[in-house]
């Protein structure tokens, strides 16, 4: 049987640990890094009008394509390197397969032409992070493994012998 000041200790404890947890700094808003008026592809059409927003959230920097009937975000992780797309109907992040950049054209397109978004901020900005590996580079490409990692990253000729490889080899 608890006592009066058993009680009123654990009423101590139980306040104080409350009080803490409301006082932990929470995480900081996502900090929105730019937005970008542009224009953006699915599956190849024809290019239409869309806004990117890129947004850093803790570890990740999340780049929300609006179209005009839809929603597109990716997700990119840099340690390790992972890219993943949200997937509204189940509501999770599904790793990428792959993803190409043309920097003549300063396109990105995920999983083949799946969806593709003219993005100089980012290209830019992958140029900046890399700049040895992207130095008069026009096209790379990224292949994910099952596990959102990537598995190989080629450059211009380069992925044309990486599909021949991968073709005798299947």
């Amino acid at each position: 049987m608890l006592n009066r000041k058993t009680v009123f200790r654990h009423g101590l404890l139980l306040g104080g640990l409350a009080l803490g947890l409301l006082t932990v700094p929470s995480p900081g808003r996502a900090e929105v890094l730019y937005k970008l008026d542009t224009t953006c592809t699915i599956k190849g059409g024809a290019p239409m009008p869309c806004t990117v927003v890129a947004t850093n959230e803790g570890t990740a920097t999340l780049y929300k394509h609006t179209l005009a009937a839809s929603t597109e975000t990716i997700r990119v992780k840099d340690a390790p390197i992972r890219m993943d797309r949200w997937l509204t109907a189940t509501k999770e992040w599904q790793p990428l397969s792959q993803a190409g950049a043309r920097f003549s054209t300063n396109t990105v397109c995920f999983n083949g032409l799946d969806f593709c978004v003219v993005n100089p901020n980012y290209l830019n900005s992958v140029r900046e992070s890399n700049p040895t590996a992207t130095a008069e580079r026009d096209l790379v490409r990224v292949h994910f493994g099952a596990d959102g990692r990537v598995d190989i990253t080629c450059y211009d000729d380069g992925c044309a012998m990486f599909q021949k490889c991968a073709v005798i080899q299947k």
